[in-house]
C-alpha cells in the first residue's frame, strides 16, 4: 500500500496554480499534502488535512474524485491523473492514530447540532477547537448520519465513522444524545431554554420522494434510503428493479447483489446516467444491468410496466402511448431521491421554509430566527459529503461570530432551596441491612 501511494505522490508535478485544488469543494492543499508526505512528515500532512476537512478519512474513499480533484488534474489531460483519493487515504487514516488531544478549555458557551451527519459533525468539530460546549442530537443510535445509514459499508465503512466518533467527539467532549428527535418531545425552543446560545440545523433528507403510481404500498417495494439503512431486513427475491440511476441507485443495485440478488437491473427515464462515472461502472462490473429511456407506470406483484419515454412540447418527459410492457421482477426499490422532514420547522416558530420544506438561509447559514443556523442537506438539498462540510465549515464561524457577541450566560441560583444532604454509599447500605 505505502509503495503504491508513494507512486503516485512521485507522478505530482507540483504545479504553481493546481488545478486539483481548485477543483476541490473544500480546497484541500493536495500538492503541499504531497510535497510533506515526500519528505517523510506525514503527520505534519496529516494534521493539515484533519484541520481544513474534519470528515478527511471519509471524504478519501466517498468524493466524486473524478469530477474534482483528480478530474483537474493536467496529468489527466492525456493520461492517467495522480489519483488523491489514495494519498489522502492513506494519510488521513495513518494519522487518525495520532490524534489524542482531549477538549480545549471551556469558553463558558454551548451550543447544539440537530444532526449528526457530515454537516452536523463538521459544525461540532469546528466550534469544538474554540472551546464551545457540544451536544450532538440525532434521531439514530450512532452518528453518521446518511454517511452511515445511507452509504453502503463496502463503499465506507463503519469503523471509518467510529474511528471519528471517537477521536472526534470522545476525546473533544462532544455530547451525542442518540434517538432523540427534534421537534417531538424535544423543540428547538426547549435547547435555547436550556442554555444553547445558538442552534445549528443539520437534520437529512430522510423522507423518500414517492413516484405517485399504482403498487407503491406493495410488500415488494421498497424505497432507497429505507433499504440502504438495513438490506437485511428485506427479502426481495432473485430479480430486482431498481427505479433510478444516481448514485443510491447505484448503492442499492450493488448492495442487493451483495444480499443474493441474481439479477439486478436499473431503470432511467432518460438515456443519460445520473449516477458518477465511477459508481455506474462499478455497478457494470457486477452485472447490473440498465434499461434507458422508460417510464414507470404501475408496480404489480409479478413485475413493473414501463413504457418508452419522450418529451413532449413543454419539454416535459411523458410515456409513449401502445409502448406499455411488463417486467418481471421479485423486487422494487426505488431510488428517486429524498425530501425534507416537516417536525422540525412545524414546531418552532419564526423559521421560514421554501416550498420543498427546505430551510431559507442566506450564505452564511443565518435561518430567519435569529441563533438558528442551518447548513447541509437541510438547507441546500442533497449534496455530497465534501460539499456539506465546506458550506458547513462557513457556518461554523458564522456561529461563532454570532456567539461571541452575545453576553455570557449566567447561571440562575436558587439560595432559598432546600439542600439534600448526601450521605457515604456504604453508611447507607449500612443502614438498610436488618
Amino acid at each position: 500500500m505505502a509503495l503504491h501511494v508513494m507512486e503516485e505522490a512521485n507522478r505530482c508535478l507540483q504545479c504553481k496554480k493546481p488545478r486539483c485544488r481548485e477543483g476541490c469543494p473544500i480546497h484541500t492543499n493536495i500538492p503541499e499534502a504531497i510535497r510533506l508526505l515526500k519528505e517523510g512528515r506525514l503527520n505534519e500532512a496529516g494534521r493539515m488535512l484533519f484541520e481544513n476537512n474534519p470528515l478527511t478519512t471519509v471524504c478519501s474513499l466517498v468524493c466524486n474524485h473524478e469530477d474534482q480533484c483528480e478530474g483537474h488534474c493536467v496529468l489527466g489531460i492525456k493520461g492517467a491523473p495522480v489519483h488523491f483519493s489514495v494519498i489522502e487515504s492513506y494519510i488521513s487514516t495513518t494519522f487518525a492514530n495520532q490524534m489524542v488531544k482531549g477538549p480545549a478549555p471551556s469558553n463558558g458557551r454551548k451550543a447544539a447540532v440537530i444532526g449528526a451527519g457530515p454537516a452536523g459533525l463538521t459544525v461540532a468539530i469546528i466550534l469544538a477547537r474554540y472551546g464551545y460546549q457540544m451536544t450532538i442530537f440525532d434521531s439514530k443510535d450512532k452518528i453518521g448520519g446518511v454517511m452511515r445509514y445511507g452509504i453502503p459499508d463496502f463503499r465506507l465503512p463503519d469503523s471509518v465513522l467510529d474511528d471519528i466518533a471517537y477521536r472526534h467527539l470522545e476525546l473533544k467532549d462532544i455530547q451525542f444524545r442518540p434517538n432523540t428527535y427534534i421537534g417531538s418531545a424535544v423543540t428547538i425552543d426547549d435547547l435555547f431554554r436550556d442554555g444553547y446560545q445558538s442552534i445549528f440545523v443539520g437534520a437529512g433528507l430522510w423522507r423518500p420522494r414517492k413516484l405517485n403510481i399504482r403498487g407503491e404500498s406493495l410488500g415488494h417495494v421498497t424505497y432507497a434510503i429505507n433499504y440502504l439503512a438495513s438490506p437485511g431486513a428485506f427479502h426481495l427475491g432473485e430479480r430486482i428493479l431498481v427505479i433510478g440511476t444516481g448514485n443510491s441507485a447505484m448503492d442499492c443495485a450493488r448492495t442487493a447483489i451483495r444480499h443474493g440478488a441474481r439479477y439486478v437491473s436499473c431503470v432511467n427515464l432518460t438515456d443519460t446516467l445520473t449516477a458518477s462515472q465511477y459508481e455506474s461502472s462499478y455497478a457494470r462490473l457486477e452485472g447490473v444491468d440498465f434499461i434507458y429511456n422508460k417510464c414507470t407506470l404501475e408496480i404489480r406483484d409479478d413485475g413493473v410496466i414501463l413504457a418508452d419515454s419522450m418529451t413532449d412540447e413543454n419539454g416535459k418527459t411523458v410515456p409513449v402511448s401502445g409502448t406499455e410492457k411488463l417486467y418481471p421482477c421479485t423486487g422494487v426499490i426505488i431510488a428517486i431521491s429524498q425530501g425534507a422532514e416537516s417536525n422540525l420547522v412545524t414546531t418552532t416558530k419564526g423559521i421560514d421554509t421554501v416550498r420543498s420544506g427546505l430551510l431559507t438561509v442566506d450564505e452564511d447559514g443565518h435561518t430567519s430566527r435569529p441563533g438558528v443556523f442551518a447548513a447541509g442537506d437541510a438547507a441546500s438539498g442533497a449534496r455530497t459529503v465534501v460539499e456539506a462540510v465546506a458550506n458547513s465549515k462557513r457556518v461554523a464561524e458564522a456561529m461563532h461570530e454570532y456567539m461571541q457577541s452575545l453576553p455570557l450566560p449566567v447561571l440562575t441560583d436558587y439560595p432559598d432551596a432546600p439542600r439534600v444532604e448526601t450521605m457515604d454509599v456504604n453508611a447507607q447500605a449500612e443502614q438498610l441491612l436488618p
